[in-house]
């Protein structure tokens, strides 16, 4: 019987908090469909293909040194290194 009238009590809490999320879920679609007064207009119509073809001009030296690329390369190779001895003891 106690079991009984828990359930009865509890019921009308929940049936409650199930309207109240209801109520809540059908206000969050409205609020999320609307835009400030200084946003830009979304096109209706997407737009042309990306352009592909258009690449940007050639550089004129290279990016890194090839020294400088060879020693950061070594310092990965040993940070790699040191942390796969570190997961080994680790385990």
């Amino acid at each position: 019987m106690l079991a009984l009238r828990d359930v009865q009590k509890s019921l009308p809490i929940c049936g409650a908090l199930l309207m109240v999320a209801l109520v809540l879920g059908g206000c969050s679609s409205q609020l999320a469909d609307m835009t400030p007064a200084d946003a830009q207009a979304h096109p209706r119509e997407p737009g042309s293909y990306l352009p592909v073809h258009d690449l940007p001009p050639d550089r004129d030296q290279a990016i890194i040194p090839p020294e400088q690329r060879a020693k950061i390369e070594a310092e990965l190779a040993a940070a790699r290194d040191r942390q796969a001895v570190a997961a080994k003891d680790a385990k």
